[in-house]
């Protein structure tokens, strides 16, 4: 599997949001024609610590440069150990990229809450940045 982003391109970057949290902050970036880049796609669970190691793998072996979580934080409505749990989540997924000889780097998580429309855009321009820097 190769680990670099294609050449001339901009990376494809997964987001994977939280309905109740991050979602509307997502739907606010477009509403308020906030850019940033077309290769981000997203897929919207309810919690972000339902997250599995195996679907982030699955990401990259389809093809994603980068996969970002855009996790509940402490306003999530299904538990106070929702970022405890996120976060095993990533660090237990980035042990396994290492194994698998991918870039842990690759794999991003911060809390976005509802409002949080500008910070979720500059997350995936730096985001793209970096990843684009990464050959």
């Amino acid at each position: 599997m190769m680990d670099t982003v294609k050449e001339n391109s901009q990376p494809k970057i997964l987001v994977f949001s939280t309905e109740k949290i991050s979602d509307p902050a997502i739907d606010l970036a477009g509403l308020l024609k906030m850019h940033y880049p077309p290769t981000v796609f997203t897929i919207s669970l309810p919690c972000s610590s339902a997250i599995k190691s195996r679907w982030i793998l699955h990401a990259f072996d389809k093809g994603f440069d980068g996969v970002f979580i855009a996790a509940d934080g402490t306003d999530c409505t299904y538990g106070e150990s929702c970022i405890e749990l996120t976060s095993q989540v990533v660090s237990r997924t980035q042990d396994m990229m290492r194994e698998k000889g991918l870039d842990p780097a690759r794999l991003k998580m911060a809390a976005i809450c509802s409002v949080c429309a500008e910070p979720f855009v500059n997350h995936m321009i730096n985001f793209t940045e970096a990843l684009s820097k990464s050959d």
